[in-house]
């Protein structure tokens, strides 16, 4: 595991924990790890979870698919980051997701009644862990918030205004490099992808954006 330290260290379930520390709860939570290739499903739409998912190396994309098997990508998990803690809470309801290794992929698994479950000493290092647990479900709450803020926009441009000027405000900056490439643009934002790259196009003439690829600028004198 002293490969993937580096990966632990950086992740924000181990925020305020040390090396030594993360190495103990390791071993306390009887965490295991396992290895996906590019394109393999992490989690499968109907799936039941008893743990909390951390990526060690990769990227996965959380998709949802409906009955017609049309997909959009609802986040992106980077390395470091955990996910399907929501569902760890709720192990007898089937997951209503699928997780997608985009690249080759180390995942580890966290049983989710260790996490919680501290032993008599309530170790404080345990009680942090538990406590960061919890800080990370509110931050995606409010990240599921702004989406939700940029899918109730009635237009495409509004929609990709929404984004942009979320992700400018996030990066502190008015030129910045979002996640996605115009497909899985599109798909984030439920629209299409020819109707995104129009739209795109169009915001750039009225001078409104400037764009590279995923490479954006916001220009200061645009006004609704």
């Amino acid at each position: 595991m002293n490969a993937y330290m580096d990966a632990l260290k950086k992740s924000r379930l181990f925020a305020e924990i040390s090396e030594a520390e993360v190495q103990q709860i390791l071993n306390c939570l009887s965490s295991t790890t396992k290895e996906y290739k590019k394109g393999e499903y992490i989690v499968h739409n109907g799936d039941k979870l008893s743990c909390v998912l951390l990526v060690l190396s990769g990227k996965v994309h959380i998709q949802k698919e409906d009955y017609w098997g049309n997909q959009s990508i609802l986040t992106v998990i980077n390395v470091s980051d955990i996910f399907c803690e929501a569902y760890a809470c709720l192990p007898h309801t089937p997951v209503s997701i699928n997780a997608l290794a985009v690249t080759d992929c180390v995942i580890m698994f966290l049983n989710l009644n260790h996490i919680m479950t501290t032993c008599s000493s309530a170790c404080e290092f345990h009680i942090t862990l538990i406590h960061n647990l919890l800080s990370i479900l509110a931050s995606k709450n409010m990240i599921l918030t702004n989406k939700l803020e940029h899918l109730t926009q009635r237009t495409t441009e509004n929609k990709v205004l929404s984004y942009l000027s979320q992700y400018s405000q996030q990066c502190q900056s008015s030129s910045f490099e979002i996640p996605f490439n115009r497909q899985q643009l599109a798909d984030y934002l439920f629209v299409d992808r020819s109707a995104l790259s129009n739209e795109l196009c169009k915001l750039r003439d009225k001078g409104i954006i400037d764009f590279n690829k995923n490479k954006f600028t916001l220009l200061k004198d645009y006004q609704e």
